[in-house]
């Protein structure tokens, strides 16, 4: 799995320095795209980009990986010199700890993490018990469920999320006959929106869809956790130009929904990237009180599935509706959609998720959707 824990952004095979997700520059029709703009028998050149798209990731993790054990073992011997200056013990300072701590947890061996975790567990394993709560007693005999079940304690989102981010996807429903007047509206106030640095946000992405509700427009943002998310809607609500953006959008729009979502610890949102074709969103309402069982048995499953199958990002929502969780997927186009499903049956590990995750499941919906021509990832 690649992280995003980077500080350049991509965009195709180009690395941004800048903190915002960039926009293409090219100027398109005013008008919506649709399923028939994507060219068909391009698997080739899609296979290509994403090989290129990863080794990028995977040279932009290796990078940023030495620089900070570089920077810790800096700090290790800069406290180890001063240790020895002393000439009585002293209790490590709460700066010192943090940035040990900061680095521990960008290296993966903090007290959540899997390394550390296994190491916790081996240490603990003749004393620890198990809690008595039915969720514990339920999972418990599972490698992911005894960590899970020390992690309890802390918060709900805490044990589920990465913690970096807040996303929030906002839908709009938009009246058939004023799909064009949307896009050039649309198309003309999210970039300028997203590329100013003092809003502090990033545009994910932006889609129609095209199977499902039609006329149905998916976007998905990215905000400095809830703060970050406060911060930047005071910014852009209270600009001159939003309230003239607001009223002529509601006059497009029939219904308008927005939920607060926060990405799973194992599976970090994509950064910007151009590899074309098109996008499944696939949503699940939950049985109240399963989105950590779903958790733990996607984590394996992830790991199957992205042998065969490009994924964008996999959030749950925290505000809106709640026990909802939502998978985005990118394909070549609807014929590789489907041989890359039946592939992934093959390989060991995903019938085994897909067995135990449909239990949990009341409602599901897939859509499938083509990128905006000002989605930074597309």
């Amino acid at each position: 799995m690649f992280t995003r824990r980077v500080a350049a952004r991509m965009s195709g095979a180009t690395v941004s320095s800048t903190l915002t997700r960039p926009f293409s520059s090219t100027q398109w029709p005013q008008r919506a795209p649709a399923l028939s703009d994507i060219q068909p028998d391009q698997v080739e050149a899609f296979d290509a980009k994403q090989v290129e798209f990863r080794a990028q990731l995977a040279e932009q993790q290796r990078r940023k990986k030495e620089q900070e054990r570089q920077s810790a073992l800096a700090q290790s011997q800069s406290a180890s010199d001063a240790a020895k200056s002393s000439s009585s013990p002293q209790t490590p300072s709460s700066d010192t700890r943090s940035s040990m701590s900061e680095y521990l947890d960008k290296e993966g061996l903090s007290s959540l993490s899997h390394s550390a975790g296994e190491a916790h567990r081996k240490h603990d394993s003749s004393s620890k018990k198990p809690s008595s709560g039915r969720l514990s007693s339920f999972i418990y005999g599972t490698e992911e469920g005894r960590e899970m079940d020390r992690e309890i304690e802390r918060s709900f989102s805490q044990t589920l999320a990465r913690g970096k981010y807040v996303h929030t996807i906002v839908v709009h429903d938009v009246k058939p006959d004023k799909v064009d007047e949307y896009v050039e509206l649309v198309g003309s106030w999210y970039p300028k929106t997203a590329n100013d640095p003092s809003n502090k946000v990033n545009l994910v992405g932006s889609w129609r869809t095209e199977v499902g509700e039609c006329d149905q427009f998916v976007h998905i943002w990215e905000y400095q956790r809830y703060a970050g998310y406060h911060a930047s809607l005071h910014n852009i609500q209270t600009t001159p130009e939003f309230k003239e953006f607001d009223k002529k959008l509601k006059s497009l729009i029939t219904s308008k929904k927005t939920s607060l979502m926060q990405e799973f610890r194992f599976w970090p949102t994509s950064p910007p990237r151009k590899l074309g074709g098109v996008f499944e969103l696939r949503s699940y309402t939950l049985n109240p009180g399963n989105l950590l069982e779903w958790e733990t048995h996607w984590q394996k499953g992830l790991s199957a599935r992205r042998e065969v199958m490009e994924g964008v990002g996999a959030w749950f929502v925290q505000i809106g509706e709640l026990n909802v969780v939502h998978h985005l997927w990118q394909f070549a186009d609807l014929e590789e959609r489907r041989a890359r499903r039946e592939q992934s049956w093959s390989v060991p590990g995903w019938g085994e998720t897909v067995h135990k995750t449909v239990p949990l499941i009341q409602t599901m919906k897939s859509r499938i959707m083509v990128p905006m021509p000002w989605s930074p990832i597309g």
